[in-house]
């Protein structure tokens, strides 16, 4: 098993000398009350780079875009995606700062626990541990579902009239699946690589997209459309209603950050490097949204056009329309359907490595198969499959429904909002008091932090359930409340079944004290080990 790891790390590009810093991340997970049995291969920018696929700016923005285009169009557009932006990262810094006290793959699931008294950290691991796994899921499903959309409608751009059918629609979406499948089981040892490549290939995208509307358009927005239009007679809502709904295109895209905990186990000095990578990675992707959804605004051709693309993904007409050819719309998508493709990737991954931790202390049924590692792979085998079947089966809601995709994108936005809620609320709660001594202290300004992230979560729920325009109708209904309803009922079934009886939660120790004493002595421990650290000579 050791060598299984010392090659993956190898392979992946994993520095040969940071064994101590990794037989400390080690000991630390053995405090926490799990065995390593996974290679850590990777690094801090590796991370960044899996938090930047899964948000996936570009990608999901463009396949998002009729929420916002119905509702409010340029201000939504814009304003919104800089408001969520603030409050993702006020999300992030409130999630890096438990994170690097806990750096474990239980990520919010374990925090819960250790944050919460004795007597309730069960039952609190267990519903924020659920929630987790839906939110992994489901961000997976609508990451790569939206990426089967996107890559059917190329076909529109020659063919105009062309519309798939639901059967095409779900072969198309159980090959990328397929594909996402085969990348994370055989080329587990090069994910570093990969996610690296993933912020050059983004950066490279937006750069020539910028460049490329603003010299082939025609006709563009002045700046006051850009800036100050607000339209949201397409969704029969309120205009200030409208403006909320049309958030859950921003919220949706900037969700993936809080995932990457679930990696801490694959991370050289996780405590320092994940937190880090989760802070950055947002702020990151808000700049990125920005430089992008400019050169759109500006030459943004009619909205009623886009709106009424057939396939409902408008970005390939956009494209189209500005470049004046069906080859250089391509041409662009093309570098979209690349980032679709790493996005995909990326968020298998830490869905996978959430099904392995979440199983591994018996919360899910067959546990004993999905919280298993697998030593020749080096990887959850079990929990990749688990993953991957889920969204397979739950990519069929799309035969009842043409707007499953909004459904899909909803439901993940409300688990992981709820997810990311839960150890936040827990720790409010309780004063605060387990993570004031997080190497990424939010100081005196933790408490009015964190309950900016409740404020925001308990809107988000509400509103994010809601169709996206009216009136409604079976097809155009928004299902993320029945989706979300069905699998809350599997939870409650299985906590019946096995959960009451059977599960103690993550371990944690039984005293209120000892966790307090121990997350102090803990993170002291990091502190001193992080400024005694040698820096190794460049080779």
């Amino acid at each position: 098993m050791d060598k299984v790891r010392r090659l993956s790390a190898t392979a992946a590009g994993g520095p040969k000398r940071n064994n101590s810093i990794n037989h400390a991340a080690d000991a630390d997970l053995a405090k926490m009350g799990y065995e390593s049995k996974l290679p850590r291969s990777l690094s801090m920018l590796s991370i960044l780079g899996l938090s930047f696929a899964i948000m996936a700016v570009p990608y999901g923005y463009s396949t998002t875009m009729t929420i916002s285009l119905t509702n409010g169009q340029a201000v939504t557009l814009l304003w919104g995606w800089v408001l969520v932006s603030l409050i993702s990262l006020c999300i992030a810094a409130s999630l890096a700062e438990i994170c690097a006290v806990y750096p474990t793959a239980g990520g919010v699931y374990y925090w819960s626990a250790q944050l919460s008294s004795r007597e309730w950290a069960p039952i609190v691991s267990w519903i924020v541990g659920w929630l987790n796994l839906i939110g992994n899921w489901t961000v997976t499903l609508s990451i790569n579902f939206g990426g089967a959309q996107l890559i059917l409608s190329a076909i529109t751009l020659w063919r105009e009239d062309y519309v798939p059918n639901a059967w095409q629609t779900v072969l198309m979406f159980w090959a990328v699946m397929l594909v996402c499948f085969l990348v994370n089981a055989f080329c587990a040892p090069y994910l570093d690589f990969i996610n690296k490549l993933c912020i050059y290939w983004t950066a490279a995208s937006v750069l020539i997209i910028f460049v490329t509307l603003f010299a082939m358009a025609d006709n563009y927005r002045d700046g006051a459309y850009v800036f100050g239009h607000f339209d949201a007679s397409a969704s029969g809502w309120m205009p200030g209603w409208s403006f909320f709904v049309g958030l859950l295109q921003a919220a949706y895209v900037l969700t993936g950050y809080g995932l990457v905990a679930s990696m801490c186990e694959e991370v050289q000095n996780p405590s320092r490097e994940v937190p880090r990578a989760m802070v950055w990675s947002v702020a990151a992707a808000g700049l990125t949204g920005v430089v992008y959804i400019l050169p759109l605004l500006f030459t943004l051709p009619s909205v009623k056009a886009l709106l009424g693309a057939a396939n409902g993904q408008p970005i390939g007409l956009l494209f189209k329309t500005v470049t004046g050819s069906a080859a250089g719309g391509f041409g662009l998508l093309f570098l979209i359907l690349g980032i679709m493709f790493f996005a995909g990737i990326g968020a298998l991954t830490a869905s996978s490595r959430c099904a392995y931790a979440f199983a591994r202390d018996g919360a899910i049924p067959g546990y004993k198969w999905f919280g298993a590692t697998n030593d020749r792979l080096g990887i959850p085998l079990w929990g990749l499959v688990l993953s991957t079947v889920v969204d397979c089966l739950l990519g069929l809601i799309y035969f009842g429904s043409s707007t499953a995709f909004t459904s899909f994108t909803g439901v993940a936005t409300i688990n992981l909002s709820c997810a990311y809620g839960g150890p936040i609320l827990v720790s409010m709660i309780r004063g605060r008091k387990l993570v004031e001594h997080s190497s990424y202290s939010l100081g005196k300004f933790g408490f009015v932090i964190n309950g900016i992230c409740i404020s925001w979560i308990f809107l988000a729920v509400v509103i994010f359930c809601m169709p996206v325009a009216l009136p409604v109708t079976p097809a155009t209904m928004n299902y993320a409340s029945v989706v979300w309803a069905g699998f809350a009922a599997i939870s409650m079934i299985w906590y019946f079944v096995h959960g009451r009886r059977n599960f103690t939660g993550p371990p944690v120790p039984k005293d209120d004290n000892q966790v307090l004493q121990g997350a102090v002595a803990d993170d002291s421990e990091r502190n001193l080990a992080s400024e005694t650290e040698v820096q190794p000579k460049a080779e």
